[in-house]
């Protein structure tokens, strides 16, 4: 890695199980230290662009081929294939947010987490954990939103994750999500240790700026 590189602010990878509160402690960080200091790759498709998608804006949309080549090639951090589309992160979308001096987030799960590790990004891996697996099941079903047997299935995967999280070297560090505010404020305190540079607003405007990714507008930059 050049000197130039290692100045450039790390990655920072979240996983966690359904249910967790993931996207909404990424969506409280944002809110904390605004201002695009935090930024998400585009991800490469090989589906075809829907109408209003711009290439490079939304996704970068490639080939079955070419993408392929470029996984072989070591040009991938992690990918999958859903229904016969590639969908990935390139190592070059997330230099690209680095190179703007944000932080790129990777909202992740296990599978990719695996796949990043073999890339020669050298992010900081953090895993979101429900405080027991009863505790996330009583949240799955408190949505409502879902039939007996997919709750089965996502709670049959969560213990996987939950497994895989909490084994020894795995993560950098693990936030136990029992109380929403006290797991966040755990959360900001440690991304300022990891990058001071982070400005940070005070709770009163953090107020404000709530109002602003709550909007249908930018809505999309929760996860």
């Amino acid at each position: 890695m050049s000197t130039a590189a290692a100045m450039l602010p790390k990655p920072v990878v979240f996983c966690g199980p359904s249910g967790v509160g993931k996207g909404t402690l990424i969506e409280m960080l944002m809110k904390r230290f605004p201002n695009n200091q935090f930024g998400f790759s585009v991800s490469h498709t090989t589906r075809k662009p829907r109408d209003g998608e711009i290439d490079g804006q939304h996704y970068n949309f490639t080939t079955v081929d070419g993408i392929k080549k470029e996984i072989d090639d070591g040009k991938f951090v992690e990918y999958a294939e859903v229904h016969g589309n590639y969908y990935g992160t390139s190592v070059a979308a997330v230099e690209a947010v680095q190179n703007e001096k944000r932080i790129c987030v990777l909202d992740i799960d296990i599978q990719g987490v695996m796949k990043v590790k073999q890339s020669s990004l050298k992010p900081i891996y953090l895993f979101i954990s429900a405080p027991s697996l009863d505790e996330l099941e009583k949240r799955l079903r408190g949505r409502g939103t879902e039939s007996e047997e997919s709750i089965k299935k996502r709670l049959a995967n969560s213990k996987k994750e939950m497994d895989y999280g909490h084994g020894a070297g795995n993560f950098d560090k693990i936030f136990v999500n029992a109380d929403l505010k006290a797991t966040f404020e755990d959360m900001a305190l440690s991304f300022k240790e990891w990058y001071p540079e982070l400005d940070e607003v005070a709770e009163d405007d953090e107020q404000k700026n709530y109002m602003y990714f709550s909007s249908p507008m930018n809505a999309q930059c929760s996860m």
